[in-house]
Order: C-alpha cells, then structure tokens, then sequence
C-alpha cells in the first residue's frame, strides 16, 4: 500500500511538471524547474520574462489548481458515498454546486461586484446558502435518515438553477451569458496563486479530518447499527462529514466552477486498488483526483486550441458511462 502511495505522489509531481510543459509555447521541463526553483529562492535563473510569466502567472497556478480541486472533489465523493451509503453520491448531491452557480450568476450578472474576488466571494457564498436551505429543509430526523438529505440537496439544486436560468434569461446581457454558462461547464481558468492560498489550507484541513474519521467510516460501510455498536456517535460522525465535505465543496466550486462526476468515479476506481478501508482509500483517491483533473483539464485547454472546452464537459464525457455502468452494478445487486 505504500508503494503505490509513493507511485502516485511521484506520478503526481511528473504531472504537474509535464502538464505546465503543454501548450502553445514551447516549455521543457528544466524551464519549468528553473523557473519554480527561481521564485522560491532556491536558484537564479536568467530566464526570459514571457517564459517566466507563462510558467509561474499562467500554467503553474491553473495545473496545481487542477490537482487541488481533483482531489478534494474525489475525497469528498469517497466521504458522501459511504456516510449516505449511495454508491451514486457525488460531492454535488447537497445542492452546493448549484448555490454556487446562483451566487456566480449573481456576482456576473446582477452587477453586485466586480473582479475574480466577488466572483469567488458570491459563488462560496451560495453554496454555503444553499447547504445550509438543505440542513433546514431536511429537518432534526436527517441525522438518522440519510435520504431526507439527499431528497432535500435534489430540491435545492433544482431551484438553485432554476434561478439561475431566470437571471440570466431576464437580464439577456450576451456577455455576461457567455462568461457564466462557460464557467457553470466548469473552468479552471480563473485558478491563481490567490485562490490556491486559501483553498489549499481548507483542502487540508479536511482532509485531516475525514482521515481521523477513516475507522468511523469503515464502520459506516456495516450499517449504522453495526457502526453505533463499535462505539460511534453516527448521528454526531456523520452532520460532521457532512458539513466538512460540504465547505470544501463550496470552496472548490468557488475555482472552479461545477466540474461533475470526478466525485463519483474516482472513489470507485480507488476502491478496486485499496479496497474498502477508507485509511487505504482516502490518500490514494486524493493523488488519483489530483492527477486525473491535471491531465483532464490540460487536455480541455489543448485539444482544440486556440479554442478551449470547459474542463465540466470532459469530465462529464468520461463521467456519464461510468454512472450508467455503476448503475447497471446496482441492478445487479437488487
């Protein structure tokens, strides 16, 4: 098991090396190194000024950007898929995406602020809203019945977007529709150095806390009878995941807008390598999120330059027949 956590922290720092080398500037590696080794002090390098911005300005924040939001969507998936116990949850099942977009679409099209920090400050603070409509909606008996807050995150983000549908059709600004419908597709285009120094702390701090909770989770996976009878607090456990995953949810869609289904697939396919065991699970879906979303997104921004596809639509490319094939297992089971 260490092994392979070492192959994929490794893989992780070739990807983020290898993928700031891809597009239409020509970058080697050794460019890169030298420009990162530069700006932390650790060399100085005489390297151009354009080559200089296109690395560390341009591509390093997009491509750690990637890594951030691949593996907190991934981590947040494998909590929701085992404290709803619903192999098909996904970090957006509570209606947070959603939030986020209206409180975008609010930010872009309303005129209610201006620059990538009101963007970021209106979308975090829709998904927070919107969860915390969930929390209410779902009542006091959400904490022994799971589903009511599945139920309760389906309603809310339908009317989150239909909301957003309605601002946007009432203002009729073209501009302002093209910039929000790319990034509801899921973009990280707007990822920079200021976004990664306050979503990276979060990522962290959520992920230590769902990795302290790895025992609670496997017991999770027998039941909440069988997880209450080796000494947890399920009711207590789970609001806590809950609102954890949620926040960083909030923070991510916040970069990046709503990039779907990598919470979904990337638990399952981690799963195959670690088995169940969330303390084998959870570092491994973190680095497979990260370098899934680097390459994921570096293909999106190159694949039909100089035009650029949202990184939610590969994503969900790749996503859809893995939820058709997840849900013929099910059947299966039934």
């Amino acid at each position: 098991m260490v092994t392979v956590v070492v192959v994929l922290a490794g893989g992780l720092l070739l990807s983020v090396g290898a993928a700031v080398t891809v597009g239409p500037a020509d970058l080697s590696l050794g460019t890169v190194w030298l420009v990162i080794t530069d700006h932390l002090g650790l060399t100085s390098a005489d390297v151009p000024l354009l080559r200089d911005h296109i690395v560390w300005e341009l591509r390093l924040p997009r491509v750690l950007g990637a890594a951030v939001v691949g593996a907190g969507l991934a981590a947040s998936g494998a909590v929701m898929q085992t404290v709803t116990r619903n192999p098909l949850a996904d970090p957006y099942l509570l209606g947070v995406s959603s939030g986020a977009s209206l409180g975008a679409v609010a930010v872009l099209v309303l005129g209610l602020g201006a620059g990538a920090a009101a963007l970021t400050g209106g979308a975090f603070a829709g998904a927070l809203a919107a969860f915390a409509v969930v929390v209410a909606a779902a009542g006091r008996r959400a904490v022994l019945r799971p589903t009511r807050v599945v139920l309760a995150g389906v309603a809310i983000a339908q009317l989150c977007s239909a909301l957003t549908s309605f601002v946007i059709i009432w203002v009729a600004d073209p501009h302002a529709t093209h910039s929000i419908t790319f990034w509801l597709s899921g973009s990280l285009a707007r990822a920079d150095w200021t976004a990664l120094g306050w979503a990276t702390p979060v990522l962290a701090a959520v992920f230590a806390v769902i990795l302290w909770f790895a025992r609670a989770l496997n017991a999770f996976a027998f039941g909440e009878e069988a997880a209450a009878a080796l000494g947890v607090d399920v009711g207590r456990v789970r609001w806590l995941l809950l609102v954890t995953t949620a926040l960083l949810t909030a923070v991510l869609v916040a970069i990046s807008g709503a990039i779907g289904f990598v919470g979904l697939m990337l638990p399952h396919a981690a799963r195959r390598f670690t088995g169940p065991d969330h303390r084998r699970l959870l570092p491994v879906v973190v680095l497979a999120g990260a370098i899934f979303l680097i390459w994921v997104d570096t293909a999106a921004r190159t694949l039909f330059e100089p035009r650029e596809l949202p990184v939610g639509v590969l994503t969900a490319l790749l996503g859809v027949p893995a939820f058709v094939v997840l849900l013929r297992r099910q059947d299966g089971k039934a």
